[in-house]
């Protein structure tokens, strides 16, 4: 870990819980919402995965 980080981690661990709280909802701020997560790169995956089985298919296809 980073010394900046683990600096942070030290800082974290001595605020009550109640101010974590809000530190988390701060931290999120930050964070960009259009991040792909996990979940969203293991759907995306399974999605193409079935596009190219033939199991779905595009939305121009059926003539949406």
């Amino acid at each position: 870990m980073s010394p900046v980080r683990n600096q942070l981690v030290g800082m974290i661990d001595c605020l009550p819980e109640a101010d974590q709280i809000l530190l988390v909802e701060i931290v999120r701020r930050f964070i960009p919402d259009d991040v792909a997560t996990p979940d969203d790169i293991i759907a995306h995956n399974q999605s193409v995965e079935e596009y190219r089985r033939g199991e779905t298919v595009s939305l121009e296809t059926l003539g949406l």
